[in-house]
Order: C-alpha cells, then structure tokens, then sequence
C-alpha cells in the first residue's frame, strides 16, 4: 500500500467536499483575546467557560509545583507515578462531586476509554445516545459490546430498547450532559429513573457540565439533584477549570477496580504537577466564587437571546455551547472566514464532527466577556449574515 498517495487521495476528496481542516496557531494564551498570525482577535470559540485558563493563582500553582515536584511524573501510576498532588486532587474532586471517590485520567477521551472498555464486553450492550462524543463511541467499540443507538435527548426511544433487552444482565447506558456541538442538555432526571427501572448502570459524561453547572459548579448532575442516582460520572479539568486532565467519580469499589482493569489508566505516563496543582486551584476557586458562574449565565442568555432575535438558529442550546445553525459546509467556512477579518475567532464546524448537512458555528460564551465584547459579537454576526444572505 503507497500509504503517501492513500493519504493524497483522502485529502482531495475532502478538499473537494469542503470538509479539509487546517491547524490554526495560538500566538498568546488562551483567553476573551488571542493573537493568531500577529492579529488580535475576541475569541469566542473556546471551552475556557470560566476565564480559568489564564488565572493567575493558577499559573502561580503550577510553577509551585514545578520547583517542588518538577515537570513530570516521569512514570505510570501503578510504578512510581503516583505524587501527593494526584491523591490531593483525587480527594478534592470527590469531595466537589459528592463522591465515594475518583481518579484522574490523563484526558476525557483517555477516560470514556478507559471507563467503558474496563467495564463492557461482548456480552454487554451499550444504550448510547445519537450525539455523543466521538470518545463514548470510540469506547464502546474498543470494548466489543453491542451497541444500540437512542434517538437524540429521547428518553422515550431509550426505554423502548432497554424494553426489548429486559434481560441482558450486563446493560449500560451512556450519555452526555451538555453535548459538545449543539450545547443541548440530556434529560438526565429522565434517564436515571430509567436506568433504576431497568437495572441499568448509568455512566454520564460531565466534560461541558463541570465548573458551570449546578449551585458550587460540581455540574448538570448536581443542578438536577440526581448524583446519587448515577453510577458513574466522567468530567474534565480541561475546560470551565481552565487545566488538564480529566476524573472519573464512583463508589471506592469501582474505582479500586478502574485502578486494576483499566488499560489507558494503567499504561500511561500519569498528569504532570503542574496541571494537577492548577486544577487543585482551580476546584477551589470555583467552589468560593459563585460569581464567575453567575457572569457566565449573564452572559449566556444576553448573547443566545440576542442572536434568536436576530433570526439565527441556535438550536435547543441552554448551556455556553450556541452553535450558529448554516447547514452548507462551505458557506461555514465563508462565515467564520469573515469573522476573522472582522477580528472574532469563531470556528466553523462540519461533518463527521456534526451530521450531513448540519455545519454550524460553534459559538461559546464565557464569563471573561465584557458588555463591549458582546456587542462587537452581535454586531459582525448580523453583518456577516447579511452579507452572505444567510438571515
């Protein structure tokens, strides 16, 4: 196999599509403004949903830990990898989700992996629903087991196929709680009676959730007051904790057991220090100001209003996640294009990362954003859409 023309041949074929992607290069840190290509820009396309990722007393965490620990662990968890600051962190995570206990993964898509292969099988079927994340379908199909699609946010359809498998004794059901591309949320009070009705086990995926959601930010699982109804939760210290690395939250048994089956926790080097410090600070500036999160949903629901009312379709969007509904791929393209010399970074997304015919803009609101910030949004989205005749 000529694998450099394989690899050509795929990459007309996108470009004739419109579906080539390209690296764009951060040339500052990750924050309501960054440099790319010299060219200040209001970024409005990043997970950064609670300013974290630039903190100071993050940063100030992180560089204590390096003079303390230094820049890595140096080795797997099992080995000689496992520092104070993962047990700390592991500890302080429980604690925010009101856990029995939990375990740090090195990312959300090492977790959903290491989670779902550890526990299916061949002999199990997974109820996943239609949207989720690429590493929830990546999981199951790593871990062989049957698995049978839910129509989307439909607790209806998922309790009509858990019916017709009543007596599969090993059954899952999976779903995320913010999904990353439309910014919707699952029916999770729904879903957990369900999972009770059917015996079950329930795994949800807090990645868009945590930090944001919830009376102290633990998440949608909080907000909803059914933690204690979900078996197992997944969340992220990558986006509203501004860090790295991501957890997983259960009873002590299982996480014993995720310590001992689980291959992409047992198989890798662990977190380095820094990013376990900062996301230590990270919990803990979420927990002692509310008001962060207060600003984001301000500011949430001045701009997804706003945009409606200009005649955009934002979905059933009810999180930071607004995507800007277009539907042609390269017409997407063309928008954000736009917005990029207008000074506003906004990323176009197409398939296979949302379904045919469904590109949009995924727009996301974060609470760094100033009343100014907002208004320059709403007023290049408006000209852009009337430029391109899209409103």
């Amino acid at each position: 196999m000529n694998v450099d023309a394989f690899a050509s041949r795929y990459l007309e074929e996108r470009s004739r599509a419109g579906l080539l992607r390209s690296l764009v290069t951060l040339e500052s840190a990750q924050g309501r403004l960054i440099i790319i290509d010299s060219k200040k820009l209001l970024n409005f396309c990043s997970n950064n949903y609670l300013g974290l990722a630039d903190d100071p007393r993050l940063k100030e965490a992180a560089i204590e830990a390096i003079k303390n620990y230094g820049t890595s662990s140096a080795s797997s968890r099992l080995i000689c990898g496992t520092l104070t600051l993962h047990k700390q962190l592991e500890e302080k995570i429980a604690s925010f989700k009101k856990s029995q206990a939990a375990l740090v993964f090195n990312s959300g898509y090492v977790a959903n992996l290491g989670i779902i292969s550890s526990l299916a099988d061949k002999d199990s079927i997974i109820f996943s629903d239609r949207l989720n994340h690429a590493s929830i379908v990546d999981a199951i199909i790593l871990s062989r087991a049957k698995l049978i699609r839910y129509n989307h946010n439909s607790p209806g359809h998922l309790e009509e196929l858990l019916n017709k498998h009543i007596q599969v004794e090993n059954k899952f059901i999976v779903t995320d709680s913010v999904f990353s591309m439309d910014g919707d949320l699952a029916d999770l009070k729904a879903i957990t009676q369900i999972a009770a009705r059917s015996k079950a086990t329930l795994i949800i995926d807090e990645a868009h959730a945590t930090g944001v959601f919830g009376p102290t930010g633990a998440g949608l699982a909080e907000k909803l007051g059914v933690s204690g109804d979900i078996d197992i939760q997944m969340g992220t210290l990558s986006k509203g904790l501004g860090s790295f690395g991501a957890f997983v939250c259960a009873s002590k048994g299982l996480i014993d057991y995720f310590i001992n089956a689980s291959r992409p926790f047992i198989y890798t080097t662990s977190l380095p220090p820094a990013s376990l410090a900062a996301s230590l600070k990270a919990i803990e500036i979420v927990e002692k100001e509310p008001q962060r999160r207060e600003l984001l949903w301000k500011n949430i629901n001045f701009a997804r209003e706003a945009l409606v009312d200009m005649g955009f379709d934002c979905g059933t969007s009810s999180s930071a996640i607004i995507p800007i509904m277009i539907g042609d791929n390269k017409l997407t393209m063309q928008f954000s294009e736009k917005l990029f010399e207008i000074g506003l970074f906004i990323q176009g997304v197409r398939p296979p990362t949302v379904p045919e015919g469904k590109a949009r803009l995924r727009l996301t609101v974060t609470s760094s954003h100033t009343k100014d910030d907002l208004g320059c949004l709403l007023e290049a989205m408006k000209k852009t859409a009337q430029e391109l005749a899209v409103i």
